[in-house]
């Protein structure tokens, strides 16, 4: 007897899940809810768009979904365009309510995946799809990322030049959030804002040696400010080389050049003597440009000088190189005699200027000189320390050290 209801039982179950066309999780041993499919949570959740009726989404105004059954909450948005941007959003702790925390782009096409949960746990889910209008009539901001493409050392930051100016802090995160660097392998790095229309991005420490570094902006369509709304921008790829750093003690006159953390030569140098002393600091390698004319007109010298030097390497943009020197060869290794720049022999200012490239370190120490400056006259941008760096973001100069929120791979919504 005690056999006979539970084939029943079992049977009824059968006959009910054919009738209704549920899979077999519905009626699992458990009872558990989150086994069932998700059901259709339309009524569930209402939108502040006019999404399903054929009209446009005023992309400058935030999106809003709210839970309309008192009975149920959302549990998780996801918002996304068909570029793959997708939205940051908070959603309230009792689930009532999610909103958009960053700008919707005009003239895009969004899938918005929103999931609940009713009073017994089930799972719902909505998909909807909607299009925001065109923008109106505004300044485009483009982005123009820096250097050019190519190979380029462990030091070289990559700059981001704006066509227009951007003031306010809430603007400048809105920047932040769209200007994206990636690199393989991946590391920690930060936008720090130079003036209104430049940025410049550097990891924490220097690029690994043999790392690809992709900028690319998320701007287009994006409102900005009033009457300002991203444009398109292209994209930049770096690759980066060995990791060269040559430190010049100016004190004991000599340079040490290293490759991946190995001494490859120490060469005898001279620096700038007392009244034209060599700025300390870390510089990053400008450009190789060869033979070059050099007059103290161009340093404001009482010394008159024109000479044409060789093997010249520009590490500021104010007129400081690493060259070539025959005429202080008697002095290299021994005393400080140059206007600034650094000398040396024409056979090691020859192997000097074939093993370095854009992007590598020149570094000076024990100089009576100045610190460099981290901007305006060349990259100083490792002068700063790392702290001091995430401060001149929009994004992360107030928060702990660790992965920005633009550099999060999805931008998921938040509890509040």
């Amino acid at each position: 007897m005690s056999n006979t209801p539970r084939t029943s039982t079992v049977i009824g179950c059968a006959l009910l899940l054919i009738a209704l066309g549920a899979s077999a999780a519905g009626c699992s041993s458990d009872g558990n809810p989150l086994s069932a499919e998700p059901y259709d949570a339309a009524e569930q959740i209402a939108f502040n768009g006019p999404i399903g009726d054929g009209r446009k989404v005023d992309p400058d105004k935030p999106l809003e979904i709210t839970a309309e059954d008192s009975d149920g909450r959302i549990t998780d948005v996801v918002a996304q365009d068909a570029t793959g941007r997708h939205v940051a959003g908070e959603l309230s702790a009792d689930g009532t309510r999610w909103h958009s925390t960053s700008p919707l782009a005009a003239d895009a096409r969004y899938t918005v995946r929103v999931s609940t949960e009713d009073e017994d746990g089930a799972p719902g889910r909505k998909v909807v799809t909607f299009d925001t209008s065109r923008p109106a009539s505004q300044k485009p901001l483009t982005v123009t990322f820096g250097p050019r493409a190519g190979k380029y050392g462990v030091g070289q930051p990559v700059t981001a030049k704006l066509s227009a100016p951007v003031r306010t802090k809430e603007e400048r995160a809105t920047v932040e959030r769209a200007l994206r660097v990636e690199s393989i392998p991946a590391v920690s790095g930060a936008w720090h804002w130079v003036d209104d229309k430049e940025l410049h991005y550097r990891p924490k420490d220097y690029w690994p040696a043999g790392a690809t570094v992709r900028a690319r902006s998320n701007l287009e369509g994006i409102r900005v400010g009033d009457r300002l709304r991203g444009g398109k921008s292209k994209s930049l790829g770096l690759d980066i080389g060995d990791r060269v750093i040559a430190v010049t003690d100016a004190g004991s006159h000599v340079m040490t050049v290293y490759r991946n953390g190995e001494v490859i030569r120490e060469i005898p140098v001279t620096t700038g003597k007392p009244g034209y002393d060599t700025r300390n600091g870390v510089k990053v390698v400008l450009a190789k440009e060869g033979t070059v004319r050099m007059t103290s007109a161009s340093i404001g010298s009482s010394d008159f000088y024109d000479l044409i030097v060789h093997h010249s390497v520009r590490v500021t943009n104010s007129g400081e190189y690493v060259h070539a020197a025959p005429w202080s060869t008697g002095s290299q290794g021994y005393a400080n005699v140059s206007h600034g720049c650094t000398g040396m022999s024409t056979a090691n200012a020859a192997w000097f200027y074939e093993t370095i490239k854009e992007g590598d370190i020149v570094e000076v120490v024990n100089s009576g000189g100045e610190m460099m400056a981290p901007f305006g006259n060349g990259y100083g941008d490792w002068n700063l320390s790392w702290r001091k760096w995430r401060g001149g973001s929009a994004l992360v100069a107030d928060t702990p050290d660790g992965p920005s929120p633009a550099e999060r791979a999805r931008l998921r919504p938040q509890n509040v």
